[in-house]
């Protein structure tokens, strides 16, 4: 691989199109970071995962752009090495992905190719944040059944729980693949309540419980039968097989963005893939640059349930890229050079809030 001549770091705010709200707190916007890296043959472009505070893990936007411009950045340039920093696997994993993305596009080859994909369309999922009522909730969960997605996931939190799931599966029946996330927010003592989500064949209950707290979900997955799927709690393929051997989960979300990069989670899919625990791949609200990564990630053998890397349209009316369209419920994983996509100029310029130029 031709080493990096300079990175460029470019922060963007991008409108939802409708708020989005969990466990964590309501966005309105996404307060994104895109790393661009220049090669003598190509460039690449990575996507940081972290939102704009940090509610869903330590890391944040500002901080991510920080230990990219004090600390990863000058250690490509002086060959120390991404790993001599510790944590930040948000920041790591952008930078890696836009370095990766340059070399692939330098070879003319694709993401999709390199990590082994094993289908051209990914089957996706929606995620519903936390609505105002029961009624805008159900109009919202139709909306989305309306557009073929091929499962829904519900944000849940204590007094956000039985009632709109039973609500959802009052109206659309058994036949709707349904999920939650409680992002966090219960404890070990809400096990006997959670036992009522059970009678609702939910496909699984995803980080009932705090990141920390494996042992909890332990004892969670004890005493209910619906199963229980970590995100936040698995930062590494080291995590992921602690907590299946302690049986804190049968199911395991993998973002690229959370473990570091694409290369970790690939070990996570193949820890996975020989245990015999099924992965999904999560989302962060991406625009196309992180979506188109995602996807090709997501068309690993291993990922047998939908992914939660919804239609551009789900969030944005206009992505940085080509919109990704959902198609009978799926999206087509790009097949282009690296990851397959490259942001629109006129998309950058709309949306761009400052550019940092990083030199050798």
């Amino acid at each position: 691989m031709t080493g990096p001549e300079a990175v460029e770091l470019r922060r963007l705010r991008l409108p939802l199109v409708e708020p989005f709200g969990t466990a964590h707190g309501t966005q309105h916007e996404r307060d994104v970071l895109l790393v661009r890296v220049l090669t003598s043959d190509a460039e690449g472009w990575g996507e940081c995962a972290a939102l704009s505070e940090p509610t869903y893990t330590a890391e944040y936007t500002e901080g991510a752009a920080d230990v990219l411009r004090r600390h990863l950045v000058p250690r490509l340039f002086d060959d120390a090495g991404l790993d001599s920093v510790q944590g930040h696997p948000m920041a790591k994993a952008a930078l890696r992905a836009a370095l990766l993305d340059a070399a692939l596009r330098g070879e003319g080859r694709s993401l999709k190719d390199y990590l082994g994909a094993a289908r051209s369309t990914v089957p996706v999922g929606v995620s519903v944040g936390l609505q105002p009522s029961l009624d805008a909730m159900l109009e919202t969960v139709a909306r989305y059944v309306e557009q073929g997605y091929a499962r829904v996931k519900l944000k849940i939190q204590p007094g956000w729980d039985v009632e709109p799931v039973s609500a959802v599966r009052d109206r659309f029946g058994p036949r709707l693949q349904l999920q939650v996330d409680a992002n966090g927010s219960y404890t070990v003592d809400d096990a006997r309540h959670l036992q009522d989500l059970d009678s609702f064949a939910l496909v699984l209950i995803e980080q009932p419980l705090p990141a920390d707290d494996l042992l909890g979900h332990v004892a969670v997955a004890e005493r209910i039968t619906t199963p229980v799927c970590l995100d936040e709690s698995i930062g590494s393929a080291a995590d992921a097989d602690t907590a299946i051997r302690l049986g804190a989960c049968r199911i395991v979300n993998i973002k690229a963005g959370r473990v570091g990069g694409l290369d970790e989670a690939v070990r996570i899919h193949d820890l996975c893939q020989k245990q015999g625990v099924p992965v999904w791949c999560g989302g962060m609200l991406e625009t196309g640059v992180g979506r188109a990564a995602a996807l090709a990630l997501a068309a690993l053998p291993n990922f047998t349930l939908p992914a939660d890397l919804s239609a551009s349209d789900r969030y944005y009316r206009e992505d940085l890229t080509d919109p990704f369209v959902l198609h009978d419920g799926c999206l087509t994983v790009p097949d282009g050079p690296g990851i397959g996509v490259t942001p629109h100029p006129e998309a950058l310029a709309q949306f761009t809030t400052s550019v940092e130029q990083l030199v050798q």
